[in-house]
């Protein structure tokens, strides 16, 4: 088997649009949920091997070129929560892994998934991202001098190529920091240890984390990954991937980690002329993706320690321009049918709204009203 140099681009370009792009969020999940550096770093590690692990044996086993991500959607609404600790957060993707897991063993359960309306899904999407949208424009009242020259620095580079703006952002920032003695601490370079963390299962938290965060994770993640890989000419099996994922969620979920998904974003890259001319053999693109995440999960502990001392403006931007072009898309599918707009904007308010109800968090409350608004104006018609 020959190796062809554009599959290693295509793969080192999407591990670092699908890292550096989003990594921010990771430390804004464990910030919400109070863990201890060392957790955030195995948290890092033990997501980076888990993505690894299973692009390579999807991509291996089904000869296509299927990789996987964390969840930009869903690290955003564990980010966006309250009042939940790093133990419930655990038990809470440890649920999510095994819905998952039954998800992709009985395919009625996704079709019930699939029969919410997309403009509701859309709209508890938007609204989970809108806060940190707004947070990333009011970075620039914590330091102008910082913030502004990076903004104007994103859309000119997303001129060009909007997938690597973000990572421009991020690596611009860093360097500046640096230079300017901006950072609060120093770090090492060092190889990374998981550390167990152990689960604590409670209601509150399966209805503010765990429900929500699944349904984020089968809307904004697994049905939309599927389609990449059709878009490009694949047939791949609906069911093996997506219980793939949440086997090895349960499995990385004790060590910190959050729930992986197929890929979206960073799939259109794999799935490319540009990774292989040859449709039969982009599949490869999963070895060297492998690699990627490997070596990022073997200095997770360095790469966490290295934004840790990052400006707090510079990360509260980078969420928030990371976060723009989803935020957008997920308001245009809300307003796109005229029977979900209204029942889509209900659902968008409430979760945007950030409350709280008997320990639940707002994207379950929002999509309850979603739905209640919906059916309501369905009987009226």
């Amino acid at each position: 088997m020959q190796l062809r140099f554009s599959s290693f681009s295509a793969a080192v370009v999407a591990s670092i649009i699908g890292f550096g792009g989003t990594v921010a969020l990771v430390l804004a999940a464990a910030t919400a949920l109070d863990a201890t550096p060392s957790q955030t770093a195995s948290w890092v590690t033990a997501i980076s091997l888990a993505i690894a692990l299973e692009s390579l044996f999807l991509s291996w086993r089904y000869k296509m070129p299927i990789v996987t991500a964390w969840s930009a959607a869903g690290l955003a609404l564990v980010g966006a929560t309250t009042g939940f600790d790093i133990y419930q957060g655990v038990g809470a993707f440890i649920i999510t892994g095994v819905m998952l897991l039954i998800t992709g063993l009985f395919r009625p359960i996704s079709k019930l998934v699939e029969s919410i309306p997309s403009g509701l899904s859309a709209g508890m999407l938007a609204g989970v991202m809108l806060p940190f949208v707004l947070q990333g424009a009011r970075a620039a009242n914590l330091s102008a001098e910082l913030v502004l020259p990076l903004a104007i620095l994103f859309f000119i580079i997303r001129t060009w190529n909007p997938s690597l703006a973000v990572v421009a952002v991020l690596a611009a920032g860093i360097g500046w920091s640096f230079y300017s003695g901006q950072t609060t601490g120093s770090f090492d370079i060092e190889l990374s240890t998981v550390e167990l963390i152990m689960p604590s299962f409670t209601i509150p938290a399966f209805f503010g984390l765990a429900l929500p965060l699944y349904l984020v994770t089968m809307a904004s993640q697994n049905l939309p990954g599927l389609a990449v890989l059709r878009a490009s000419g694949y047939n791949p099996p609906v069911g093996e991937p997506i219980a793939l994922t949440g086997l090895v969620s349960i499995l990385s979920a004790p060590f910190g980690a959050s729930t992986t998904n197929l890929s979206a974003i960073t799939a259109a890259i794999c799935t490319g002329e540009e990774s292989h001319p040859d449709p039969a053999k982009r599949w490869q693109v999963g070895i060297w993706y492998f690699a990627c995440y490997f070596l990022i999960a073997l200095f997770g502990a360095s790469l966490v320690a290295l934004i840790a001392i990052m400006p707090v403006a510079l990360i509260m931007l980078a969420t928030g321009l990371a976060l723009l072009a989803p935020l957008t898309n997920a308001l245009m599918i809300a307003m796109s049918q005229d029977n979900e707009r209204i029942a889509a904007m209900t659902t968008f308010a409430v979760t945007a709204s950030g409350i709280s109800f008997v320990g639940v968090g707002a994207a379950f409350w929002g999509l309850v009203a979603g739905l209640f608004a919906y059916f309501m104006l369905r009987l009226r018609r």
